[in-house]
C-alpha cells in the first residue's frame, strides 16, 4: 500500500489506520505469512500514547526452527544465484522504499515515537544500505597469485557463511534492518530475521517489500516474538545456522557470544555505547553547540552513538553549557505525528524511569539541572530535554549509557585529561571531537580507544562507512567495503603449477 501524505506533517487517525491494517501481522516462513505454531500473539503499542497499535503472531521456538528450515533449504541455490541478480534485487528493494518512504516514516513515528522528520531521514538513511549493497554485491573480490616461490598458484575465493541470525533492536526499525540483511544478499547468505518486540511493524513491512523486489521465497524469514531467547535459543544450538548478527545491549551480546561459541558460530556484535563529546576551547562553539544538538537529540538520544559524555574544557565550559542549555530548552515535546514536535516519547515507562533515575542521582550527587530533569507529565512516556552541568567525575550517568534526551556536562583542563575521561570507560564505539586545530583532533583521534570518531561532526554514519566499535562496544563492522565480508568466508585453492603438472 502506497498512499501519500496530504500533508507531509501532519496526519489524521485514518490514514494511521489504513497503513496499520496493510501491515502483515503473521510470521514469514519459506515466503509465506503464517500463524505461530500455538496462535500466540503479543501487542504492540504506541508510546506517545500507551494504546495498541497491532496485534501480531508470536513465533515460537518451533517457528524458529521451521524458519531455519526454509532458510537452509534454499542456501544452496541462493549462493548460486548471479551476484548481478542478487544486485537487482536489492536495487529494486531500495526504489520501493525510497517510494514508499512516507508509509515507512509514519509507522517507525507510531511504534518508536520519533517524530515524522526524523523517521523520514532514517528512511534515507536505511535504504541507503539497499543502493550500497547492491553496487557491493559485483565487486566482491577475490585473488589469483603466484607464490612466492614461483611454484604453484593461489586462487582466493568469497563464499556465503550460510544461514544467519539477524536479531535487530527497537530504536532504528528501519535501518537496523537494512543494515543486516543487505550485506546478507549481497554475499549470498539466508537468513531468520528476529526484529525488537516493541517495533517489529516496520520490518513486517520491509519484509514484504522484499518480496515484491524479487527476493525468493526462504531467503528472508520473519519470526516476531514477545520471546527473544525463545528464538535465538533454539537457532545458535543448530549447526545449521552459521552466523548471528545483533545489535543491542553488551550484557545480551555478551550472553549470545557465550551461546554463539558451542557452534562456532561467525558472530557480528554492535552492543553498547558511551560516547564522549568533547569541546576543545579553540572550537567554534556556536558550531559545537550545533553538532551537540546533533550527536545528543538523534531519536531523542535513543542511539547506541548518541553523545552520553560532554567533556568542555575549562575556559569555555560555562559559554558551551549556557548556549547548549538554550538550545535544548527550546525544544518542543510531542507525539511525533503532530506538526510542532521535536522530541518524541521514550520507548516505554521502564525508560523513561530509568533516564530520570540517573538524572536524579546525578543532582544528588551534586549536579545542576540547567534545564530539564523531569519526566513529562500526561500519556506517554516523554522526559523532557535536559542539561546537567557541574556533574561530578564518578557519578554513574557518566558511565551508563543514558539513552534518552539527557546531557551531562563536565569539564577538563588539558588535552591528556579529556583523553584520560574519554577513554574512562569500558565502551568504544562512537565519539566526536570539536577543535579548529586539525592536527590536535588527529593526535586525539588516535588515542582514544573509539570505533568511530567525528571531527566537528555530530552525526557520523553512513552506509559507505564501516560502523562498529571496540572494549565492549562489540566486535565487526556493519556497512563500508568492510560489511559484505561479515557475511563471507574466505577459501583457498592451492593450484598446481600450470606449467609443470602433468608433465
Amino acid at each position: 500500500m502506497t498512499t501519500a501524505l496530504v500533508d507531509p506533517i501532519a496526519v489524521s487517525r485514518q490514514r494511521e489506520a489504513e497503513l496499520l491494517a496493510s501491515v502483515p501481522t503473521g510470521l514469514l516462513i519459506g515466503g509465506r505469512w503464517r500463524d505461530a505454531s500455538d496462535g500466540g500473539t503479543f501487542d504492540v503499542h504506541d508510546p506517545a500514547t500507551g494504546e495498541v497499535l497491532a496485534t501480531l503472531a508470536s513465533a515460537t521456538s518451533e517457528d524458529a526452527v521451521a524458519a531455519l528450515d526454509a532458510a537452509d533449504k534454499v542456501q544452496a541455490s541462493w549462493a548460486r544465484t548471479a551476484p548481478r541478480e542478487r544486485a537487482e534485487i536489492l536495487r529494486r528493494a531500495f526504489d520501493l522504499v525510497t517510494e514508499r518512504a512516507e508509509d515507512f516514516a509514519l509507522l517507525m513515528t507510531l511504534e518508536m515515537g520519533k517524530p515524522l522528520t526524523e523517521s523520514l531521514g532514517e528512511v534515507a538513511y536505511g535504504a541507503e544500505f539497499l543502493r550500497w549493497f547492491s553496487e557491493e554485491t559485483v565487486r566482491d573480490y577475490g585473488r589469483y597469485l603466484t607464490t612466492p616461490e614461483g611454484k604453484n598458484k593461489i586462487l582466493v575465493q568469497h563464499k556465503p557463511v550460510g544461514p544467519c541470525l539477524l536479531i535487530t533492536p527497537w530504536n532504528f526499525p528501519l535501518a537496523m534492518a537494512t543494515r543486516k540483511v543487505a550485506p546478507a544478499i549481497a554475499a549470498g547468505c539466508t537468513m531468520v530475521l528476529k526484529p525488537a518486540k516493541l517495533t517489529p511493524l516496520t520490518s513486517q513491512l520491509f519484509a514484504q517489500t522484499m518480496m515484491e523486489a524479487g527476493l525468493p521465497a526462504g531467503v528472508l524469514n520473519v519470526v516476531s516474538s514477545s520471546s527473544a531467547s525463545g528464538i535465538s535459543g533454539p537457532l545458535l544450538q543448530d549447526s545449521r545456522l552459521r552466523k548471528v548478527s545483533f545489535t543491542g545491549s553488551t550484557p545480551v551480546g555478551k550472553q549470545l557470544m557465550a551461546d554463539a561459541a558451542q557452534n562456532v558460530l561467525r558472530t557480528s556484535m554492535e552492543l553498547g555505547g558511551n560516547a564522549p563529546f568533547i569541546v576543545f576551547e579553540d572550537a567554534d562553539l556556536d558550531k559545537a553547540v550545533e553538532g551537540a544538538m546533533a550527536a545528543k537529540m538523534r531519536n531523542m538520544g535513543e542511539a547506541c552513538t548518541a553523545a552520553n559524555r560532554f567533556l568542555v574544557q575549562e575556559t569555555v565550559a560555562a559559554e558551551f553549557t549556557r548556549k547548549f542549555a538554550a538550545a535544548m530548552g527550546a525544544l518542543a515535546t510531542g507525539r511525533g505525528t503532530e506538526p510542532a514536535t521535536q522530541v518524541g516519547p521514550l520507548i516505554d515507562a521502564g525508560a523513561r524511569d530509568n533516564v530520570h533515575a540517573l538524572v536524579s542521582a546525578a543532582v544528588d550527587a551534586g549536579a545542576t539541572a540547567v534545564t530539564g530533569g523531569s519526566p513529562v507529565d500526561g500519556a506517554g512516556y516523554f522526559y523532557q530535554p535536559t542539561v546537567l552541568s557541574n556533574v561530578p567525575n564518578d557519578a554513574e550517568i557518566l558511565s551508563q549509557e543514558i539513552f534518552g534526551p539527557v546531557a551531562p556536562v563536565t569539564t577538563f583542563a588539558t588535552e591528556e585529561d579529556a583523553i584520560r575521561l574519554a577513554n574512562a570507560s569500558e565502551y568504544g564505539l562512537a565519539s566526536y571531537l570539536y577543535s579548529r586545530d586539525f592536527n590536535k583532533l588527529l593526535r586525539v583521534a588516535e588515542q582514544i580507544e573509539f570505533g568511530m570518531v567525528g571531527f566537528n561532526a555530530g552525526i557520523i554514519s553512513n552506509a559507505a562507512a564501516p560502523f562498529g566499535g571496540v572494549k565492549q562496544s562489540g566486535l565487526g563492522r556493519e556497512g563500508g567495503s568492510e560489511g559484505i565480508a561479515e557475511y563471507t568466508t574466505t577459501q583457498y585453492i592451492g593450484i598446481a603449477d600450470p606449467y609443470t603438472a602433468g608433465i
